[in-house]
Parts: C-alpha cells; sequence; structure tokens
C-alpha cells in the first residue's frame, strides 16, 4: 500500500468523523425534521444534483433502505420528459447545460412537484446556473430547500448565476460537506491533485439523513415507508404497494 492511498484514508475518514461529531451533537436535526414535517404532510422529497453530485440524489431517491416518498430531478429529464435534443447530454455539452441558468424553469415544470415537497440540492461548488436556479425557483413557489455543500469551495468562487447568489446563500438549511476548495485531498508532484472527496461525504450525509429522518417519522408515532432490497423475498411486493400510494409523483429514471 502506498503512502498516498493512507494519506487519502485518513483524509476521509477525519472528515467523516467530524460529520459524525456534528451530526451527533444535533447538527442534522434541523434537517431531518423538516424532512419528516414534509413527509407527514403527505410531501415528497426532491431530490437534485448535477455531475457528480447526482450520486447523492440516487442516494436519496429510490435505494434499498432509504424513504420511499423521494424523486430524483436529473437534467436527462429536459430530453425523457422534454424537448430537448439526445445530444445536450454528450459529455461536452452536459457541462454546459448545469450551468445554463434558463434549465430551471425547464426542470421545475418537468419535474413532478407538489406544493407540499420540499427540496434537497447538492452542490459541492453551489453556483452553476441550473443549481441556483433551481433553488430560487423552487423558494419562489413556497417549498423548503435544504443544500449539501462544500463551503470551503463556495465561498471561494463566483456565482455563474445572474442573481449572484450561492446555493448556501438561498436554502433555509445548509450542511457543509466538507470537502477542500477544488474538491481534492492530495496534491500531485508536478501540479495537480487527486483524491476527490465530495462523493464520499455526500453520501454519508445522505445515510445521515434518512437515518434521522425515520427516526423523527418514529418518534411521531409513524411507520416510515422505506424501500427493503428487491433481491430480497417479497421485496418488489413490499416497494410496489407503498410506491401505489405515492402514484404519479415519483420518478427514478437512470
Amino acid at each position: 500500500m502506498s503512502d498516498s492511498i493512507i494519506a487519502f484514508s485518513l483524509e476521509v475518514s477525519t472528515r467523516l468523523d467530524a460529520l459524525t461529531q456534528w451530526a451527533a451533537g444535533g447538527g442534522l436535526d434541523e434537517a431531518a425534521g423538516a424532512l419528516a414535517d414534509s413527509l407527514n404532510n403527505g410531501g415528497v422529497i426532491q431530490a437534485f444534483g448535477t455531475g457528480h453530485s447526482e450520486a447523492f440524489a440516487m442516494e436519496i431517491a429510490g435505494r434499498a433502505g432509504g424513504l420511499i416518498p423521494t424523486s430524483k430531478i436529473a437534467l436527462r429529464d429536459l430530453v425523457l420528459h422534454g424537448m430537448r435534443e439526445v445530444s445536450a447530454l454528450d459529455s461536452l455539452e452536459g457541462s454546459v447545460l448545469e450551468r445554463e441558468t434558463g434549465i430551471a424553469q425547464e426542470l421545475f415544470e418537468l419535474s413532478l412537484v407538489d406544493p407540499r415537497d420540499i427540496f434537497l440540492i447538492a452542490s459541492n461548488s453551489g453556483v452553476n446556473g441550473s443549481i441556483v436556479g433551481l433553488a430560487l425557483i423552487a423558494k419562489a413557489r413556497g417549498h423548503k430547500v435544504i443544500a449539501v455543500t462544500s463551503l470551503e469551495h463556495t465561498n471561494a468562487v463566483e456565482t455563474k448565476h445572474p442573481s449572484g447568489m450561492r446555493l448556501s446563500e438561498i436554502a433555509d438549511i445548509v450542511i457543509d460537506n466538507r470537502a477542500p476548495y477544488g474538491d481534492t485531498t492530495l496534491e500531485v508532484s508536478g501540479g495537480g491533485g487527486v483524491g476527490a472527496v465530495s462523493s464520499i461525504t455526500a453520501a454519508y450525509i445522505a445515510q445521515l439523513l434518512t437515518i434521522e429522518t425515520v427516526q423523527c417519522l418514529v418518534r411521531a408515532g409513524k411507520k416510515p415507508p422505506i424501500y427493503i432490497s428487491a433481491n430480497i423475498p417479497g421485496g418488489d411486493e413490499h416497494n410496489t404497494a407503498l410506491v401505489g400510494q405515492y402514484a404519479g409523483r415519483l420518478r427514478r429514471e437512470a
């Protein structure tokens, strides 16, 4: 094992330990309470992230051990459910797309959003046009917004949205993913960096949020609507029955 692997393991574990201590001290209480309140009122958690932050939305919506009333908003919705051409999702074009301010309105209108829903938006930089735009629209429509972002990174860069705002400045609740500026944790001889951590810490935050939201529901005397693995006996039947209670409100395309 190289020294770099050991160093990266320490970078990851240090951040996860910090998140654990923060959560254990009540850091997640406000966010989990807001998510549970929305679910108790018949709402759905609308998860959104672009680029690598889409992995966060996938951790929230539609996975074993996760909450069933969750829906994933993705840039590909513009093609699958809108009028955009498939070429818009090419790697280069997709990078441009996530920075495009105008697509936020398109995304919102294509999404299965109910007034009772709450938005959970992840973006390491927190400054791209689609991210900031969707957060602004959600807030304007009366939805609560929870952000997962790198405060170190977002505070060091300029926003790409004409409002001049960052995701962290719009959201009702902000969760710091503890990623450093630029995301990487190890310098490479000759320049550059490796060992990005935002996907790892965001996935951990997603699971902590799920766990704490479920505990809020249990304390309120509710039976949490949780997915079980489709790869165990009875899994499909269990999930299908609960998903049916939210017919027409959930979207999970890969």
